[in-house]
């Protein structure tokens, strides 16, 4: 793939989310407003290894990377383009 259709892709995944940042964290709420599955399967998923582990940020906070996140999402579009 050229690097400008991966760059417009990129472009057009980012406006598909745009509450999802590139970079920090984001809790269970956001995560679930952006994949295709539900909370228990979230966490089945997580547990696996088919989907990225959740980081203890503190006692009671626990939340998924965003670069991890749109690392998922890019390969699950990728292998769905192919």
């Amino acid at each position: 793939m050229r690097q400008e259709d991966r760059a417009s892709e990129q472009r057009a995944s980012f406006a598909q989310f745009p509450d999802l940042p590139r970079t920090g964290y984001a809790r269970e709420a956001v995560v679930l407003r952006h994949i295709p599955f539900g909370r228990s399967t979230l966490w089945r998923k997580s547990k696996l290894g088919e989907f990225p582990a959740p980081i203890k940020l503190s006692e009671r906070v626990t939340a998924w990377r965003c670069e991890d996140l749109w690392r998922w999402m890019d390969a699950r579009n990728s292998k769905a383009a192919a």
